[in-house]
């Protein structure tokens, strides 16, 4: 990006007044934006007949349009020399939310104060304190510029500049999710919104950053006012160098205060991932943390009191930037229709759709689901909807270099779970319904890399037909949903395919890429498991015998029957078309086939956990076809086994299998 012009700072004032007669009043002032002593005063007290601090005739404006560095006067009766203006933020409940501002000069009717350089733009409640006491004066929408003497344009509604360490950056794009521009060589923009959205955002440039409100990267501003009335929206960046960067990928968390969920994030998940980004951030790294969306689950919002607001609470203990990607389950289910249905989200969280770089990598987080919620069904279509492809054309057109590495994240996978056909080839389809439209607007681009979750299990699909995409369908933090590790079940935290819960891990050079996939309390390169089939065979009798039903053998599936064949199941769980997997029994190798089959320790770890208490399994929790399995027949039942997988980057995980191998919850 490049920096051109430098600005001067005016102090300037565009309050609109709520009265009680329900009056708007715009005022317009200029002040000096150095503060001067204030002349001593001796104003009532404020305090009423039991000494209790109290303000009356208090005046506030709703919307608050300022410079920072200016002065401002709040009207009311009771204020005193060394009051104290205290700002809390709506949105931000931690300690970088609140602001105390020493007041400037106080007479017998208002209080005056300079806005501090490091207030943000947001929603706050605005109190007096003084020593010990404080009185809420009111709420506000504080929204403050850089330039202040931006010329309106005909037909533009909202206006601002993008500005660093006070100059203006170029060519940087603004949207408001439907209309897309850049700023000029001023660092100014200009946009037609009918604000819909009821917001504006930046795409952060590589090697900078925004504010945050919590963890949130705070790269949009809302718009308040009227479709026809122009709003100031400035953003102000900060200078970093992220070309070396890492990315925790953190799929479904499902969070809603049941099987023993809260406990599980914060002692299992929490340290694990905030080990992580400690030792990428001492490796050099720049880290960050993106959502694959249902962080949340809807169906218990209102029945267990927990949402997008308790979310946040514990996302704000993640030691990382968190951008976040939306989910079917982070939709508001009292809500009908999709864009009703988005709203809450899009007021505690933000867009649901937007763009961001980190040095030379272009991130676009989409929403992939068209949440239908008829009669409250909680229903929905795996779609990007038009509006959004529309916008991620002109959000990708103003990349002209298309070798730029592009990241896409949503929450519903784009390819299917892969099967194997006859041959033993990999097959798959699109699951979202119109994967084309998607297809087709990253064409030109040379590599693309697009990160789901929703499924509960891992897979990688590369097609010949879409050469520049590779999909990553990244596994569960919740895993099966927090079932295996709540309290009296399996005692592991394990996903639908047999993958451990965990995360995606992304590491960024410049515009070279490599991942993997973290299990939840293991080293990085615990990467697969294996079986010996020998010792894997499921009855009722051992894993479930208090059930009294008739359907285990449904359940135990392929492993209902004994195996005596002296065959090793391995389960490589982060398996794409890259790697290699090799097996040698007394240095002799032996022929290794890509099978698809169901993971054993996920059935004995969910489905026998629940019909042991004569509990229906959920039929979207029970243990899924995975063709990340293989297969490899030994000449002994004794003998150990040497097993060697080398991932596409060229990283060698391995385990001397020493058999019999037992099948058990906490096997490695």
């Amino acid at each position: 990006m490049n920096k051109k012009f430098h600005y001067s700072r005016r102090s300037f004032i565009h309050a609109s007044l709520i009265t009680g007669l329900g009056l708007s009043l715009n005022l317009y002032s200029c002040t000096k934006s150095v503060a001067e002593p204030a002349e001593p005063t001796t104003p009532d007290s404020g305090g009423g007949d039991d000494g209790k601090l109290s303000i009356t005739g208090v005046l506030i404006a709703a919307h608050i349009d300022a410079t920072k560095g200016s002065e401002y006067s709040i009207s009311g009766k009771g204020f005193a020399t060394g009051d104290q203006l205290y700002f809390e933020s709506r949105a931000n409940l931690t300690a970088t939310g609140k602001y105390t501002i020493t007041s400037k000069n106080v007479t017998a009717d208002q209080i005056s104060f300079v806005f501090p350089m490091d207030i943000p733009s947001d929603s706050y409640r605005v109190s007096v304190k003084r020593g010990a006491q404080s009185f809420l004066l009111g709420t506000t929408i504080l929204n403050l510029y850089f330039n202040a003497n931006i010329p309106d344009k005909a037909g533009m509604t909202v206006k601002g500049v993008v500005y660093a360490a006070g100059v203006g950056i170029a060519n940087v794009v603004v949207s408001d999710g439907f209309e897309v521009t850049t700023t000029d060589q001023d660092g100014v923009y200009y946009l037609p919104s009918n604000k819909k959205g009821r917001y504006v955002f930046v795409s952060i440039p590589g090697n900078y950053e925004v504010a945050t409100s919590m963890n949130a990267p705070q790269f949009f501003q809302r718009l308040n006012l009227p479709a026809d009335v122009v709003e100031t929206k400035d953003f102000e960046l900060k200078a970093v160098n992220n070309e070396k960067h890492a990315v925790m990928i953190l799929g479904d968390m499902h969070l809603a205060r049941r099987t023993d969920d809260i406990n599980q994030f914060q002692k299992g998940f929490l340290p694990d991932v905030n080990k992580s980004i400690q030792a990428y951030k001492s490796a050099g790294n720049k880290v960050y943390a993106l959502t694959l969306g249902d962080m949340t689950w809807e169906s218990y919002w209102y029945s267990n009191n927990y949402a997008l607001p308790q979310y946040l609470t514990e996302m704000n203990k993640i030691e990382a930037m968190v951008f976040n990607t939306m989910g079917n389950h982070d939709n508001d289910p009292k809500a009908s229709g999709d864009w009703e249905s988005e709203n809450t989200y899009r007021t505690i969280i933000g867009p649901t759709y937007y763009s961001f770089n980190l040095g030379k990598v272009h991130y676009v987080v989409l929403d992939n689901i068209e949440y239908l919620n008829v009669n409250e069904a909680r229903n929905y279509n795996t779609k990007i909807v038009e509006n959004q492809i529309e916008w991620l054309k002109k959000d990708l057109a103003t990349i002209t270099d298309k070798s730029t590495p592009i990241v896409v994240a949503m929450h519903a996978h784009l390819h299917s779970n892969p099967s194997l056909n006859s041959s033993g080839s990999e097959t798959t389809g699109y699951r979202i319904t119109n994967a084309a439209d998607f297809v087709n607007a990253l064409k030109g681009f040379t590599t693309v890399h697009v990160v789901t979750g929703h499924t509960h299990i891992n897979y990688n699909v590369e097609l010949a037909t879409a050469p520049n995409i590779m999909e990553h369908n990244t596994g569960a933090v919740c895993a099966t949903w927090w079932w295996t590790g709540n309290v009296g079940y399996a005692g592991n935290h394990i996903c639908k395919d047999g993958a451990p819960g965990g995360y995606g891990i992304w590491e960024m050079q410049g515009r070279d890429l490599k991942w993997k996939y973290k299990a939840i309390g293991e080293s990085e390169d615990y990467q697969f498991r294996a079986y010996d089939l020998n010792q894997v065979h499921l009855t009722k009798d051992k894993y479930a015998p208090a059930y009294t039903g008739s359907e285990w053998n449904t359940y135990a599936a392929e492993y209902a029957n004994p195996n005596k064949n002296n065959e090793v199941l391995i389960n490589v769980w982060n398996y794409d078309k890259g790697w290699k997997v090799e097996v040698t029994e007394n240095g002799t190798p032996l022929t290794v086939n890509r099978v698809r089959m169901r993971d054993p320790l996920h059935i004995i770890s969910y489905s026998a956990q629940r019909l042991n208490r004569n509990a229906v399994p959920t039929e979207d929790f029970v243990t899924t076809l995975t063709a990340h399995m293989f297969k490899v027949k030994a000449s002994s039942s004794t003998s150990t086994l040497e097993i060697r997988v080398t991932d596409r980057f060229g990283k060698v995980y391995r385990e001397s299998m020493v058999r019999p191998k037992t099948l058990g919850y906490l096997m490695k």
